[in-house]
Protein backbone atom coordinates (compact mmCIF):
# COMPACT_ATOMS: atom_id res chain seq x y z
CA UNK A 1 0.00 0.00 0.00
CA UNK A 2 1.26 3.13 -0.70
CA UNK A 3 1.55 6.14 1.19
CA UNK A 4 -0.98 8.37 -0.79
CA UNK A 5 -3.54 5.25 -0.36
CA UNK A 6 -2.80 5.17 3.37
CA UNK A 7 -3.58 8.89 3.67
CA UNK A 8 -0.47 9.95 4.87
CA UNK A 9 1.09 13.24 3.18
CA UNK A 10 3.91 12.14 1.06
CA UNK A 11 7.64 13.24 2.13
CA UNK A 12 9.48 15.98 0.77
CA UNK A 13 11.73 15.29 -1.78
CA UNK A 14 15.64 15.50 -2.10
CA UNK A 15 15.23 19.39 -3.59
CA UNK A 16 12.96 20.35 -0.71
CA UNK A 17 15.61 18.87 1.73
CA UNK A 18 19.00 20.79 -0.05
CA UNK A 19 16.63 24.23 0.35
CA UNK A 20 16.65 23.31 4.09
CA UNK A 21 19.61 23.14 4.54
CA UNK A 22 20.73 26.15 2.62
CA UNK A 23 22.24 28.93 4.86
CA UNK A 24 19.63 31.64 5.77
CA UNK A 25 19.86 34.74 4.07
CA UNK A 26 20.96 38.00 5.80
CA UNK A 27 18.29 40.01 6.52
CA UNK A 28 18.47 43.82 7.19
CA UNK A 29 19.57 44.99 10.51
CA UNK A 30 16.80 47.13 11.96
CA UNK A 31 17.71 50.85 12.14
CA UNK A 32 19.91 52.43 14.79
CA UNK A 33 18.61 54.61 17.42
CA UNK A 34 21.30 56.98 16.16
CA UNK A 35 19.83 56.86 12.19
CA UNK A 36 16.52 57.34 13.27
CA UNK A 37 16.97 60.66 15.34
CA UNK A 38 18.80 61.55 12.73
CA UNK A 39 15.99 61.86 10.01
CA UNK A 40 13.51 63.11 12.47
CA UNK A 41 12.75 66.68 12.00
CA UNK A 42 14.25 69.40 14.37
CA UNK A 43 12.02 71.12 16.87
CA UNK A 44 13.21 74.62 15.09
CA UNK A 45 12.18 72.77 11.77
CA UNK A 46 7.96 71.83 13.28
CA UNK A 47 8.15 75.39 14.50
CA UNK A 48 8.96 76.98 11.24
CA UNK A 49 6.61 74.88 9.51
CA UNK A 50 3.55 75.70 12.16
CA UNK A 51 4.74 80.02 11.32
CA UNK A 52 4.62 79.49 7.96
CA UNK A 53 0.68 77.46 8.34
CA UNK A 54 -0.05 80.41 10.19
CA UNK A 55 1.19 83.06 8.26
CA UNK A 56 -0.62 82.01 4.84
CA UNK A 57 -4.39 81.32 7.55
CA UNK A 58 -3.46 85.08 8.39
CA UNK A 59 -2.93 86.36 5.00
CA UNK A 60 -6.04 84.54 3.83
CA UNK A 61 -7.78 86.22 6.74
CA UNK A 62 -6.55 89.83 5.74
CA UNK A 63 -7.77 89.50 1.67
CA UNK A 64 -11.14 88.14 3.38
CA UNK A 65 -11.60 91.47 5.48
CA UNK A 66 -10.22 93.22 3.18
CA UNK A 67 -12.37 92.75 0.03
CA UNK A 68 -15.16 92.61 2.88
CA UNK A 69 -14.07 96.46 3.40
CA UNK A 70 -13.99 97.06 -0.19
CA UNK A 71 -17.37 96.01 -0.84
CA UNK A 72 -18.74 98.56 2.59
CA UNK A 73 -16.97 101.37 1.74
CA UNK A 74 -17.79 100.71 -2.38
CA UNK A 75 -21.44 100.40 -1.08
CA UNK A 76 -21.22 103.69 1.05
CA UNK A 77 -20.16 105.63 -1.82
CA UNK A 78 -22.44 104.35 -4.53
CA UNK A 79 -25.48 104.36 -2.41
CA UNK A 80 -24.66 108.16 -1.93
CA UNK A 81 -23.55 108.77 -5.37
CA UNK A 82 -27.16 106.72 -6.75
CA UNK A 83 -29.38 107.30 -3.89
CA UNK A 84 -28.46 110.52 -2.03
CA UNK A 85 -30.91 112.54 -4.14
CA UNK A 86 -33.90 110.37 -3.52
CA UNK A 87 -32.99 110.88 0.41
CA UNK A 88 -32.78 114.57 -0.03
CA UNK A 89 -36.01 114.85 -2.12
CA UNK A 90 -37.85 112.77 0.56
CA UNK A 91 -35.82 115.07 2.82
CA UNK A 92 -37.41 118.33 1.16
CA UNK A 93 -41.34 116.76 0.74
CA UNK A 94 -41.29 115.92 4.64
CA UNK A 95 -40.50 119.74 5.46
CA UNK A 96 -42.92 120.85 2.22
CA UNK A 97 -45.60 118.39 4.11
CA UNK A 98 -45.01 119.57 7.68
CA UNK A 99 -45.25 123.15 6.77
CA UNK A 100 -48.16 123.30 5.05
CA UNK A 101 -49.91 121.11 7.95
CA UNK A 102 -48.70 123.52 10.35
CA UNK A 103 -49.49 126.71 8.12
CA UNK A 104 -53.55 125.00 8.03
CA UNK A 105 -53.66 124.23 12.30
CA UNK A 106 -51.04 126.87 13.60
CA UNK A 107 -50.58 124.32 16.20
CA UNK A 108 -47.40 125.16 17.92
CA UNK A 109 -46.65 121.61 18.25
CA UNK A 110 -47.06 121.71 14.33
CA UNK A 111 -44.93 124.81 13.76
CA UNK A 112 -42.05 123.35 15.91
CA UNK A 113 -42.62 119.98 13.65
CA UNK A 114 -41.92 122.05 10.90
CA UNK A 115 -39.00 123.94 11.72
CA UNK A 116 -37.52 120.45 12.56
CA UNK A 117 -38.12 119.16 9.48
CA UNK A 118 -36.75 122.13 7.82
CA UNK A 119 -33.38 121.90 9.78
CA UNK A 120 -33.18 118.60 8.27
CA UNK A 121 -33.08 120.01 5.09
CA UNK A 122 -30.89 122.81 5.78
CA UNK A 123 -28.07 121.80 8.55
CA UNK A 124 -25.19 123.23 9.22
CA UNK A 125 -22.57 122.17 6.98
CA UNK A 126 -19.87 119.78 8.99
CA UNK A 127 -16.48 118.42 7.41
CA UNK A 128 -18.28 115.59 5.69
CA UNK A 129 -20.13 118.63 4.17
CA UNK A 130 -16.94 121.06 3.22
CA UNK A 131 -15.22 117.69 2.27
CA UNK A 132 -17.92 116.84 -0.38
CA UNK A 133 -17.62 113.21 1.24
CA UNK A 134 -14.08 112.60 0.22
CA UNK A 135 -13.02 111.03 3.37
CA UNK A 136 -12.34 107.51 3.61
CA UNK A 137 -11.05 104.96 5.84
CA UNK A 138 -7.61 105.60 4.65
CA UNK A 139 -7.92 109.20 4.39
CA UNK A 140 -8.84 110.70 1.56
CA UNK A 141 -11.06 108.93 -0.99
CA UNK A 142 -9.51 107.89 -4.10
CA UNK A 143 -11.43 110.20 -6.07
CA UNK A 144 -10.10 113.69 -3.69
CA UNK A 145 -6.86 112.21 -4.55
CA UNK A 146 -7.26 111.94 -8.40
CA UNK A 147 -8.64 115.36 -8.10
CA UNK A 148 -5.98 117.07 -6.07
CA UNK A 149 -3.25 115.28 -8.48
CA UNK A 150 -4.92 116.26 -11.39
CA UNK A 151 -5.60 112.91 -12.51
CA UNK A 152 -8.77 111.63 -14.00
CA UNK A 153 -11.74 110.33 -11.40
CA UNK A 154 -12.56 106.97 -11.58
CA UNK A 155 -15.10 105.94 -9.14
CA UNK A 156 -15.99 102.54 -8.37
CA UNK A 157 -18.74 101.16 -11.01
CA UNK A 158 -20.13 97.81 -8.72
CA UNK A 159 -20.21 97.15 -5.07
CA UNK A 160 -18.56 94.32 -5.84
CA UNK A 161 -15.43 93.57 -8.20
CA UNK A 162 -16.02 91.50 -10.98
CA UNK A 163 -14.69 87.86 -10.65
CA UNK A 164 -11.37 88.32 -12.03
CA UNK A 165 -10.91 91.13 -10.21
CA UNK A 166 -11.69 88.92 -7.29
CA UNK A 167 -9.14 86.69 -8.77
CA UNK A 168 -6.54 88.93 -9.36
CA UNK A 169 -6.29 90.50 -5.71
CA UNK A 170 -6.57 87.37 -3.85
CA UNK A 171 -3.31 85.90 -6.24
CA UNK A 172 -1.58 89.55 -5.92
CA UNK A 173 -2.50 89.77 -2.07
CA UNK A 174 -1.35 86.06 -1.32
CA UNK A 175 1.98 86.46 -3.39
CA UNK A 176 3.35 90.16 -2.16
CA UNK A 177 1.50 90.30 1.18
CA UNK A 178 3.79 92.15 3.26
CA UNK A 179 3.98 89.74 5.73
CA UNK A 180 5.78 87.69 4.28
CA UNK A 181 8.74 90.08 4.15
CA UNK A 182 11.71 89.27 6.41
CA UNK A 183 13.16 92.57 6.81
CA UNK A 184 12.23 96.16 6.81
CA UNK A 185 13.25 97.30 3.73
CA UNK A 186 10.73 94.45 1.77
CA UNK A 187 8.11 95.37 4.27
CA UNK A 188 8.15 98.77 2.80
CA UNK A 189 8.26 97.92 -0.50
CA UNK A 190 5.40 95.22 -0.21
CA UNK A 191 3.17 97.89 1.82
CA UNK A 192 3.53 100.28 -1.11
CA UNK A 193 2.98 97.93 -3.53
CA UNK A 194 -0.07 96.38 -1.83
CA UNK A 195 -1.76 99.83 -1.39
CA UNK A 196 -1.97 100.25 -5.43
CA UNK A 197 -3.35 96.44 -5.82
CA UNK A 198 -5.64 97.66 -2.74
CA UNK A 199 -7.06 101.01 -4.76
CA UNK A 200 -6.87 99.31 -7.91
CA UNK A 201 -9.04 96.27 -6.51
CA UNK A 202 -11.63 98.95 -5.14
CA UNK A 203 -12.37 100.28 -8.52
CA UNK A 204 -12.37 97.21 -9.99
CA UNK A 205 -9.78 97.73 -12.71
CA UNK A 206 -8.63 94.35 -13.90
CA UNK A 207 -6.26 95.74 -16.53
CA UNK A 208 -4.43 97.50 -13.67
CA UNK A 209 -4.03 94.54 -11.96
CA UNK A 210 -2.89 92.28 -14.74
CA UNK A 211 -0.46 95.35 -15.06
CA UNK A 212 0.53 94.95 -11.35
CA UNK A 213 0.44 91.32 -11.50
CA UNK A 214 3.02 91.49 -14.58
CA UNK A 215 4.98 94.49 -12.74
CA UNK A 216 5.25 91.69 -9.64
CA UNK A 217 6.58 88.74 -11.59
CA UNK A 218 9.30 90.66 -13.52
CA UNK A 219 10.34 92.23 -9.79
CA UNK A 220 13.64 90.58 -8.00
CA UNK A 221 13.72 87.06 -7.35
CA UNK A 222 13.05 86.43 -3.44
CA UNK A 223 16.20 85.24 -1.43
CA UNK A 224 16.15 81.77 -0.01
CA UNK A 225 14.83 82.34 3.90
CA UNK A 226 17.46 80.81 6.30
CA UNK A 227 15.28 78.76 9.17
CA UNK A 228 15.08 81.21 12.23
CA UNK A 229 15.99 80.44 15.51
CA UNK A 230 13.34 79.28 17.93
CA UNK A 231 12.76 82.26 19.89
CA UNK A 232 12.57 84.58 16.48
CA UNK A 233 9.70 81.95 15.75
CA UNK A 234 8.06 82.07 18.82
CA UNK A 235 8.02 85.75 18.59
CA UNK A 236 6.61 85.69 14.64
CA UNK A 237 3.70 83.44 15.84
CA UNK A 238 3.10 85.93 18.97
CA UNK A 239 3.53 88.61 16.45
CA UNK A 240 0.65 86.76 13.88
CA UNK A 241 -1.33 85.79 16.74
CA UNK A 242 -1.94 88.95 18.06
CA UNK A 243 -2.42 90.65 14.45
CA UNK A 244 -4.96 87.99 14.18
CA UNK A 245 -7.10 89.52 17.08
CA UNK A 246 -7.28 93.13 15.93
CA UNK A 247 -8.59 92.09 11.94
CA UNK A 248 -11.18 90.05 14.30
CA UNK A 249 -12.28 93.15 15.57
CA UNK A 250 -12.27 95.12 12.50
CA UNK A 251 -14.52 91.79 10.56
CA UNK A 252 -16.65 92.85 13.25
CA UNK A 253 -17.12 96.15 13.44
CA UNK A 254 -17.40 96.22 9.55
CA UNK A 255 -20.27 93.62 9.43
CA UNK A 256 -22.31 95.52 12.16
CA UNK A 257 -21.64 98.65 10.57
CA UNK A 258 -24.60 100.35 8.92
CA UNK A 259 -23.29 99.56 5.54
CA UNK A 260 -22.06 96.46 6.55
CA UNK A 261 -25.26 95.18 8.10
CA UNK A 262 -27.30 96.10 4.73
CA UNK A 263 -24.31 93.94 2.60
CA UNK A 264 -25.23 91.28 4.76
CA UNK A 265 -28.92 91.55 3.59
CA UNK A 266 -27.80 90.41 -0.12
CA UNK A 267 -24.53 88.50 0.41
CA UNK A 268 -24.82 87.36 -3.41
CA UNK A 269 -25.62 90.23 -5.52
CA UNK A 270 -25.26 93.99 -3.11
CA UNK A 271 -25.66 95.57 -6.97
CA UNK A 272 -28.74 94.12 -6.96
CA UNK A 273 -29.62 95.67 -3.40
CA UNK A 274 -28.87 99.28 -4.82
CA UNK A 275 -31.31 99.11 -7.20
CA UNK A 276 -34.28 97.54 -4.82
CA UNK A 277 -33.76 100.15 -2.32
CA UNK A 278 -33.82 102.75 -5.34
CA UNK A 279 -37.38 101.39 -6.60
CA UNK A 280 -38.54 101.93 -2.82
CA UNK A 281 -37.36 105.06 -2.41
CA UNK A 282 -39.04 106.43 -5.69
CA UNK A 283 -42.10 104.86 -4.38
CA UNK A 284 -41.95 107.01 -1.57
CA UNK A 285 -41.36 110.10 -3.48
CA UNK A 286 -44.62 109.35 -5.57
CA UNK A 287 -46.97 108.91 -2.34
CA UNK A 288 -44.97 112.06 -0.52
CA UNK A 289 -45.74 114.27 -3.61
CA UNK A 290 -49.13 112.65 -3.80
CA UNK A 291 -49.69 113.93 0.04
CA UNK A 292 -48.46 116.80 -0.69
CA UNK A 293 -50.87 117.56 -3.88
CA UNK A 294 -53.63 117.06 -1.87
CA UNK A 295 -52.93 119.39 1.40
CA UNK A 296 -52.10 122.42 -1.23
CA UNK A 297 -54.74 122.52 -2.93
Amino acid sequence: MTHEAAGVPPTRNDDDRQDDDRPAEPQPAPETAASSAEEAPRPEARLAKAVQVAEQALIEFEIAVETFRVEVENFSRLHHQKLGPMYARLDELDAQIAEARAAKSGDPEDLRKAKEARDIVMPMPGVDELFHDWMDSDGLSPEASAMLTEQPVRPPKRVRPSEEARKLYRELARKAHPDLAQDEPERERRDEFITRVNAAYGRGDVELLKELAAEWAAGPAEPLTPLSESEELYARLEWLSRRKELLTVLAGELEESAIGSMLKMAPDDPDQLLEDIGEQLLGEVSRREAELAEMVQ
